[in-house]
């Protein structure tokens, strides 16, 4: 009996570790922690100049693979999640969590690009 509790509780604690260790998990369960609505990539849509920037690195992703340029993308949205971190902590300290949510929302639109990316590089 005390090793299936063992067993449970270890498994919440990884599940706990691992959402707290990725900055947009952390900051979707804070959300979640102080009732506001989990945040959807539509969270953004008014902003033009990110969804334009989107929409360009999607269509570096979708040419035919090159080093130099999967690099290059994946050093851009390496410092774009780092930004969107830093200033998602800020927003969570001055306890704005509307404009964390935005921040958010474009967090998951990189994590998403960080996976079309992940696969890009997977020799096929």
């Amino acid at each position: 009996k005390e090793q299936y509790y063992s067993e449970q509780h270890s498994s919440l604690i990884n599940k706990a570790y691992q959402t707290l260790l990725n900055p947009l998990s952390r900051g979707l369960y804070l959300l979640e922690l102080n009732g506001v609505e989990p945040a959807q990539e539509t969270d953004c849509d008014a902003d033009s100049v990110f969804l334009t920037e989107i929409m360009e690195i999607n269509e570096k992703l979708a040419e035919p693979k090159n080093e130099a340029i999967l690099e290059d993308i994946e050093t851009l949205i390496k410092v774009k999640q780092e930004e969107l971190t830093k200033e998602v902590t800020a927003a969570f300290e001055r306890d704005d969590l509307q404009e964390a949510k935005k921040l958010l929302a474009k967090m998951k639109y990189f994590a998403n690009l960080e996976d079309k990316l992940k696969n890009k590089k997977i020799p096929s």
